[in-house]
């Protein structure tokens, strides 16, 4: 039996409808859509793409959209100036900093993501919103996983009291996802280069995630039978083709519900960046109501 395909497409539009609408009641409260602002430094191809399809979707849903464009030499004083200012623009909602940074720069990431009002840090790396995260407390969550949560929520596929095996620990897809997971009362195994035992792990699993960056690293005798597989991996192994971190073709004859690569979780981030918009606004007026008082 095949799998159940659970397309991108599908579920990215549903999200961006759910955050369109909550925009808008948004709006009617507050007199305005949530902003976006995208910091991008330097003239990397890809984070270009990535750039005008966040603009895009912004367009879209009628969101404020800011791009805001330094060369290649501006230094970590000039950008963290222009976080600043954007953290004092009470129009934008959420500040997204396009990483890779450029050579030069790119040992101060961390500060300079730090730099970002954690209410308004849409991409959920800011150390207060992960603390909150670990906590079990509302955060801001990175795009990525939390689509991927969306995406079991919308297609009826449960995680409360399922046993889970995320494959990798990054701190963008690994790390969060564990504790998402955790907190939709699922029993959650983190797995990494050091697991002893990792295809037994994988094979008692009701949903396995694979975010290890490795082609084809899951095979079907991985795969417990009518198991949920979501693949977050994208790799490039030939100029215009990409595969995932699962081998989809084995793997789909062996599972219950399996994501595609291209076609899959990638096209979540996007949609689920624009919820994480609306959040942001809403956690905003609720700190600026508290401070009245």
């Amino acid at each position: 039996m095949t799998a159940r395909l659970l397309e991108g497409k599908v579920f990215a539009a549903k999200i961006k409808e759910e955050a369109k609408r909550e925009a808008e009641e948004f709006a009617e409260a507050y007199g305005r859509m949530p902003g976006l602002a995208v910091i991008i430094v330097g003239e990397d191809p890809a984070s270009q793409v990535y750039v005008r399809n966040k603009e895009k979707a912004c367009e879209e849903l009628g969101f404020i959209s800011k791009q805001i464009q330094l060369p290649e030499t501006a230094t970590k004083e000039e950008l963290l100036a222009r976080i600043d200012a954007l953290n004092r623009d009470e129009e934008i909602s959420g500040i997204l900093c396009q990483l890779p940074l450029p050579e030069a720069i790119a040992p101060y990431e961390s500060e300079i993501l730090e730099r970002i009002d954690p209410l308004k840090d849409v991409d959920g790396f800011h150390p207060v919103n992960v603390g909150l995260l670990v906590m079990g407390k509302k955060a801001l969550s990175p795009c990525t996983p939390a689509g991927c949560m969306k995406m079991l929520e919308l297609s009826g596929i449960p995680v409360d009291g399922k046993r889970v095996a995320v494959i990798g620990r990054s701190n963008i897809v690994g790390k969060p996802m564990f504790h998402l997971l955790l907190a939709g009362h699922a029993t959650v195994t983190l797995c990494h280069s050091h697991t002893e035992n990792l295809k037994e792990i994988c094979r008692e699993a009701d949903i396995l995630v694979a975010a290890v960056g490795k082609p084809h690293f899951v095979t079907a005798d991985m795969v417990k039978p009518g198991a949920t597989v979501i693949d977050v991996g994208i790799n490039r192994i030939a100029p215009k083709k990409l595969v995932g971190d699962v081998d989809f073709e084995s793997v789909k004859e062996v599972a219950g519900a399996i994501t595609p690569v291209p076609g899959g979780v990638g096209l979540l981030t996007i949609a689920t960046l624009m919820m994480n918009t609306v959040e942001a606004a809403r956690l905003q007026q609720e700190k600026q109501g508290e401070t009245r008082i």
